[in-house]
Parts: C-alpha cells; structure tokens; sequence
C-alpha cells in the first residue's frame, strides 16, 4: 500500500502534525510518510519527545519506522495491528505525556485488548494540557463516546527536570458512539487541582484562594477546588513546579477546561488569576467546547458511527491541521462554520469504524 503523504510544514509546521499522521496511520493501518518535519521550528526535525512519541505509536500497531533518529524531518511508518497490552514509555526529562496520550489513545480505542500505559516525562509543561486538564476535561467527553480512559497519576513532573509518572488505562470499544456538543447550557458546579511540588504549601493555597475569589465575584459560588502539595523530606518529586487546573460541569453535560503554570518570579495569586479569567472568557464565549479540546476530538468524531456536531469557542490552527489530517486519511469531509481564531461549529459524518476483536456476531 502507497504511504500517505503528509507536509510536515503544513500550517504551524510544528509537532502536532506528525503526532496527527501517526496516530491516524496506525488507527486505519494505512502506512505514512510524513516530510519537512517541523520544518518553520527554529530547531527542524525530531526532537527527543517527538523521538518517543512516534516509537509509542510504532510500538502500540507493531509499526516498522524509517527514518526515526534525532533531527531527522522525514519518517515513514508501515502499522500492522492494534494488539494493546501493557506498555512502558520514557519521553524524557519534561517532555509532555499528554502529547504523547494524543497520539496513541485513537489507536488503544480499538485495540484487540484493553492496555496499560507507564509513561515518564513531563505533567504539567508549557505548551501541552496539563495532565488534570485530560483526566478531568477531556477523558470525560471522550467517555460521551463510550471510550473510557482512567489515568492514575504516580508522580509529577515539570519543566526542566521532569520525572513525572502517569499510569493509564484504556478499555476499548467496538465502535465510537457521535458526539454532540453545541450548547454550553447553565454551569452547575466549578471544580479545580491547584498543586505545588518541592515548594511551600502556601503556594498551591495562594493560587486555589485566589481563582477561587476570581470566580465568585463573576457569580459561580459552588467552586471546589482540591489543595496539593507534599510535606518537605517527603516529597517525591523533581521540582520545584506548580499548577492549577480548573473545570465547569453544565446542565448539559458538557465540561470546560482551562489551567494555568506557576514560573519563577510568578506571583501564586498570578497563576490562581490567569486560570480563572482563561476558564471565564471561555464560559462567555457559551460554546460547549474549548479550544484545547476541540483539536484532539477530530479524530474520533472522524471514526464515530454516525453524526458529529461540536461547537468550539474558538477555531484554532491545531483544529484546522487536525482536520487535514483526518480527511488525507479518511473518506470524510468536515464542515466548518466559523474563522480560524473565532468561535465554530464543527460537523462531520463518521465512517462507523468497527474493532474486528470485539464486532458482535
């Protein structure tokens, strides 16, 4: 079979596009190549963390991989077969472990077997959901979809030192059920994760107090928010590093992220502000979908049996090159009604993609 060809520089030219083509090759188990890899980052090519990534991938669908070295801008891969089973990955020092989750939990959705994941690197880093952010918002519009995804988090890691530990565990599915977001609906209840490793307790109480007052004085008075942190001498972790996460449950089932990174020289109270006006604005914005959510559904909205409709608070280019990506793979064509940098509404209709080992006969 022809690989499927994929520019590497399209849009943003950053990593999503090959974490993108990877999972939906091994998804549909038609080979892939993808070129100009990273090619408009100042530093092309694989990166250690993409590196892992794709070998994740590889080793998940029984993948053979050329191309797969440090700096290299073109791989191809030729998946077999999706046999889950239990896994260990080590993506180095803070490499993000969600980024690594978005490339092989497509494929782990129709595994023969359900699967466990070790996987090492970073938690709670720049540039990637926090770890709170997919167990707590996006596992549970994945579970909308009959697709379960339990995370266990063992230790955390962030930027630089990294040495975080998540454990989870994927149960798969015959087949994707559509997903229908459009209406935020009314917010029933705020919850939140602010913590703090290899720093004073105050710190993760500062951040939590102050989103906490934030959210309050726009109205929302049932907000729990979750206090973490671990006593000197018996703190596991790297560190230092803080965070805080939060998310709004609605009548209509729907959940919403948004979080904020503690930095040096960062006021908590800063952190505690910044993600409570990020999770306001997008309540005002009343679309049922973040924006951090909306790119990472496409693929099961893509494979899903039967209609898919999401309405996002903002159309970004991660959504759009996701997007791409499906329908280079895919016999599908989304619509889009919104501008990128706007809220949209996002439609397609999905193949009905069958897992072979549990099809009911």
């Amino acid at each position: 079979m022809k690989p499927v060809e994929i520019d590497g520089s399209y849009g943003e030219g950053g990593g999503q596009i090959l974490r993108t083509a990877v999972a939906l090759s091994a998804l549909t188990g038609k080979p892939v190549r993808v070129y100009n890899i990273r090619a408009k980052r100042p530093n092309p090519g694989l990166q250690a963390q993409h590196l892992t990534g794709v070998k994740a991938v590889a080793m998940i669908s029984k993948a053979r991989v050329d191309g797969l070295r440090i700096r290299s801008t073109e791989i191809t891969m030729y998946p077999q077969r999706i046999t889950g089973g239990n896994f260990s990955f080590d993506v180095g020092t803070a490499g993000s472990i969600s980024l690594v989750l978005q490339s092989v939990l497509p494929a782990l959705a129709f595994a023969a077997a359900p699967s466990s994941l070790k996987i090492t690197g970073g938690t709670d880093v720049a540039w990637s959901p926090p770890i709170d952010y997919m167990r707590n918002v996006f596992f549970k519009l994945l579970a909308k979809m009959g697709y379960h995804v339990d995370c266990e988090v063992k230790r955390r890691g962030h930027y630089p030192k990294g040495g975080g530990q998540v454990v989870v565990y994927t149960h798969p599915v015959e087949k994707l059920s559509p997903i229908t977001l459009m209406d935020l609906g009314e917010v029933q209840r705020i919850q939140g994760v602010s913590h703090c490793v290899r720093l004073p307790r105050h710190v993760a109480e500062r951040q939590a107090s102050t989103a906490r007052r934030v959210l309050k004085a726009e109205g929302y008075r049932d907000v729990e928010i979750a206090v973490e942190s671990y006593p000197p001498g018996r703190d596991p972790h790297l560190g230092p590093g803080s965070g805080i996460v939060l998310w709004a449950e609605t009548s209509t089932g729907t959940v919403i992220g948004a979080d904020a990174l503690g930095e040096r020289g960062k006021p908590a109270e800063k952190v505690g502000e910044e993600a409570a006006a990020k999770l306001l604005e997008e309540l005002r914005l009343g679309a049922a979908v973040d924006k951090h959510a909306s790119d990472m559904l496409i693929p099961y909205m893509a494979v899903a049996d039967g209609s898919s409709s999401i309405k996002t608070s903002e159309l970004t280019m991660h959504t759009a090159t996701a997007i791409h990506i499906v329908e280079s793979f895919l016999p599908v064509k989304f619509e889009v009604e919104g501008k990128l940098g706007s809220p949209a509404v996002i439609r397609v209709n999905g193949i009905g993609m069958r897992n072979p080992s549990l099809a009911q006969t």
